[in-house]
């Protein structure tokens, strides 16, 4: 059974930083990916990031690009979103998701059949 947990949201001035948690247990497999989605009020989610649990690699969305790092701790089953120089625009609900597979971007939301129930990020100007 796949279950994900965020957490780490909050309230934080533009231009702060804040570390976004996410606790994965989807079993033994290696081969899964691990993105970030954001949705703010009236909007679509969105993606945000992904990283490859096998090997590290990550992708990003020109939105995060150089402010927000993805991580992962495979020890701990988790996997982080850092991002600072936060804008209010950057303020959304934020979700992880994952999806067995390795190949492809899985840039879409439709990529991903489980999902966290999601961790509000406020950014105050």
């Amino acid at each position: 059974q796949v279950h994900l947990v965020e957490s780490g949201g909050g309230l934080v001035q533009a231009g702060g930083s804040l570390r976004l948690s996410c606790a994965a247990s989807v079993g033994t497999t290696t081969y899964y990916v691990v993105g970030w989605f954001r949705q703010a009020p009236g909007k679509e989610r969105e993606f945000v990031a992904n990283i490859r649990r096998s090997d590290g690699s990550t992708v990003y969305a020109e939105s995060g690009k150089g402010r927000f790092t993805i991580s992962r701790d495979n020890a701990k089953n988790t996997v982080y979103l850092q991002m600072s120089n936060l804008k209010t625009e950057d303020t959304a609900v934020y979700y992880c998701a994952t999806v067995f597979g390795f190949s492809g971007l899985y840039v879409s939301t439709a990529d991903y059949p489980y999902w966290g129930q999601g961790t509000q990020v406020t950014v105050s100007a």
